[in-house]
């Protein structure tokens, strides 16, 4: 299916939806874009997440799909999908619920943007950014009012790949987030907040 998205500069992004279950098949591969995780580290329970690693992950994020959530969006180019984001109103996100270090910071509604999965031939060419915009414009198409994300603060040091699929603090900063709390060392609580569709 061809992508029909916004566009800017080449990029199209869409909503994951059932009709574009096989574009996300097609960019997670047959390691489900890192390790057997298919984008469910942060909804589910660690211990979920060890039992169903792999298959059953990617069923699980097909039923959500199936089901009519949209979990995240995709990125376009051409109509080859070249990147991925994971968005959504925080409460689906149980893992992230239960974390001590990243519990909510207060009682606003927030929507949630906790990671992203570019592959390796497609990095170095911005697509994170497009896809904090991409996922921004969608919040606020859907009524939302602020989007949270959770940044890897490195330190002083360049964080190797799998460490980053939260992001990086400065590239938020440049989407128009600001910093809202850090609650430790490595990790930064960043929000953006959107103006009236």
């Amino acid at each position: 299916m061809n992508p029909e998205g916004p566009s800017q500069g080449g990029l199209i992004w869409n909503p994951l939806t059932p009709d574009r279950w096989e574009d996300v098949e097609t960019l997670f591969g047959t390691h489900g874009a890192c390790g057997g995780c298919w984008c469910m580290w942060w909804r589910i329970s660690r211990a979920a997440f060890g039992r169903q690693k792999g298959e059953g992950n990617r069923r699980a994020l097909k039923a959500i799909v199936a089901g009519g959530e949209v979990p995240g969006i995709l990125a376009y180019r051409d109509t080859r999908p070249v990147a991925w984001c994971s968005v959504a109103p925080r409460e689906v996100f149980h893992s992230l619920n239960r974390s001590t270090v990243l519990k909510p910071l207060d009682g606003i509604r927030v929507w949630s943007l906790p990671c992203f999965y570019v592959p390796r031939e497609h990095r170095g060419q911005e697509l994170m950014e497009f896809l904090m915009a991409a996922a921004c414009e969608y919040v606020r198409g859907e009524g939302g009012q602020v989007v949270e994300a959770y940044p890897t603060a490195p330190r002083g040091r360049q964080l190797p790949s799998a460490s980053s699929f939260m992001g990086l603090p400065a590239v938020f900063a440049r989407a128009g987030f600001v910093e809202a709390a850090r609650p430790s060392p490595a990790r930064v609580v960043m929000r953006r907040y959107l103006t009236a569709a």
